[in-house]
């Protein structure tokens, strides 16, 4: 008799938006590879396609996201069953969903939707989730589905939600990044000096992505004493 049975993915191309993200992914995946967007549509993209030929077996969207559903404090994490973009649906892969977390306590599996552009303002986060009922959002989830679906890969994305729905962000918020997903110091200290007022908000995004951050971390080691996930980690 053939065995038909699939291998499980151990070789696993991660997209991110930023360096930070990109540093606490690398210690859990050590072996995988890893691109950042930089928190752009066109690094998004071709850092999807990229990795989707690559050599890769399975792909997967991880990092931060911003808050669609008012309910969902900062720390949400979140595994979509779906990803919402361009009007269209892409399921995510059950089989990694689950070696990602999704059954533990608190994880979400609400739909996420994918933007092309840096979302700041209440009441546009607002407007997007009464149109989509998606429970968060992010810039690099939309690429990576339909790079995986073109490649007939199997996909999946771990978000944690930093910036609640209810708050705007500081403008400096949606320019500072440089292309590769680092800081841009520079464009950082000369937006502050304009415009001070924003300092506050600056301070609150911080202590909402270290809320973030703690949330993903404490998953991952979670799931790392699980016998699937150290297997698909490596």
């Amino acid at each position: 008799m053939t065995n038909t049975t699939q291998p499980s993915p151990s070789r696993p191309g991660i997209l991110v938006g930023l360096k930070a993200e990109a540093k606490l992914i690398r210690h859990v995946f050590p072996h995988a590879a890893i691109a950042a967007s930089g928190a752009t549509r066109t690094g998004a993209q071709r850092e999807a396609a990229r990795l989707a030929s690559c050599g890769a077996d399975c792909l997967l969207s991880f990092g931060l996201a911003a808050g669609l559903d008012p309910a969902l404090p900062p720390g949400t994490l979140i595994l979509p069953e779906r990803v919402m973009a361009w009007g269209a649906s892409y399921a995510c892969d059950p089989t990694l969903r689950h070696i990602l977390g999704a059954a533990q306590p608190g994880v979400l599996g609400n739909a996420l939707l994918h933007s092309d552009t840096v979302v700041l303002d209440a009441a546009e986060k607002a407007h997007l989730f009464a149109t989509s009922q998606c429970a968060a959002l992010d810039m690099e989830s939309g690429f990576l589905a339909r790079a995986a679906e073109e490649a007939g890969l199997p996909f999946a994305v771990l978000r944690v939600v930093c910036d609640p729905a209810s708050r705007s962000l500081p403008p400096v918020a949606g320019t500072v990044l440089s292309p590769d997903g680092g800081l841009n110091i520079k464009a950082l200290l000369g937006s502050l000096l304009r415009h001070p007022g924003q300092i506050s908000g600056l301070i609150g995004l911080g202590k909402d992505a270290g809320r973030a951050r703690t949330a993903m971390l404490t998953l991952l080691e979670q799931q790392r004493t699980r016998p699937a996930f150290a297997r698909f980690a490596g």
